[in-house]
């Protein structure tokens, strides 16, 4: 699963269905998830652990048996731990916009006039046992007919939601987040596009409009980090996409992510991932990347 770049332009699933399943563990090289953002909506349900969640600000640590929603165009992003956890991805407009008498639902969903509460409770039965049949036909997706029971679990599904009143109304004036999160959404670009280059807290507080003092205020209510931790993290989760899928050595990794001090890299690895990047490598690396 693609999490990497701040706006995700991976296509989930195929042109003809557009819907992709994930299970993710701790060895998949996507474990964590930085801030990013996607047109499709994602369904998660956590399977085993607890996964430290944030989405557009708020934070939500959700628990085995819980089940995240993040609505389109969300920031969303967070650190699983000891976590097993199954994703769903997919584009409404794509799968369920070919009835009449649906429409009017989809689009006031994907018109942002509604928004999907982000912790959907598993307590509702009638809710836990649509996403249960919606998760195990995204499991079985290659079979034949499944993409018919998908469409009817995901129908079945919406049609629980709206009739539990499973979400809120939105409006602008409702929404105090949507003005922080377009301000911050050119500074995580930025981010994702320069993280190989000195990034200075100077440079991300101009592209917010801030003092440095106040964007450091501002990032971290959002984020619950730092900036300059931030852009840390992100460049070791970076590097562990380096240091898993190709034969850069670990000095060359560290260059590649802009850390111009190769012992500075190993102490950032140690504190994100409590291993150097050479264990990291030897735990996670692909038969093409070497030591």
């Amino acid at each position: 699963m693609h999490y990497l770049n701040f706006r995700e332009e991976k296509i989930h699933g195929t042109p003809d269905f557009p819907l992709a399943f994930y299970h993710v563990d701790e060895s998949h090289p996507r474990y964590e998830m930085p801030f990013h953002w996607h047109k499709e909506l994602e369904i998660i349900r956590i399977l085993k652990g607890s996964f430290d969640f944030y989405i557009n600000g708020k934070r939500i640590n959700a628990r085995q048996g819980d089940i995240l929603f993040v609505n389109q165009s969300a920031l969303h992003g967070g650190i699983p731990c000891d976590c097993i956890y199954e994703c769903i991805v997919f584009d409404p407009l794509a799968l369920l916009m070919h009835t009449d008498s649906c429409r009017r639902y989809i689009r006031l969903l994907t018109g942002q006039n509604i928004r999907i509460n982000p912790a959907l409770s598993p307590d509702c039965l009638p809710f836990r046992k649509a996403v249960r049949r919606l998760f195990d036909f995204a499991r079985k997706k290659e079979e034949p007919g499944s993409e018919l029971f998908l469409l009817g679990s995901l129908f079945e599904l919406f049609g629980v939601i709206y009739h539990f009143h499973l979400y809120e109304v939105f409006t602008e004036n409702t929404s105090p987040d949507t003005e922080k999160i377009q301000v911050l959404k050119p500074v995580l670009e930025y981010i994702d596009q320069s993280y190989m280059k000195p990034v200075t807290l100077d440079a991300l507080a101009k592209l917010a409009g801030m003092t440095p003092r106040y964007f450091c205020r501002f990032f971290h209510a959002f984020f619950h980090r730092t900036p300059m931790d931030y852009l840390n993290y992100y460049r070791i989760e970076r590097a562990c996409d380096f240091l898993s899928s190709s034969s850069l050595t670990v000095t060359e990794a560290a260059y590649r992510c802009g850390f111009n001090d190769s012992s500075y890299f190993v102490k950032v690895f140690k504190k994100y991932k409590g291993m150097t990047p050479r264990q990291y490598r030897s735990a996670n690396a692909s038969p093409t990347s070497v030591s």
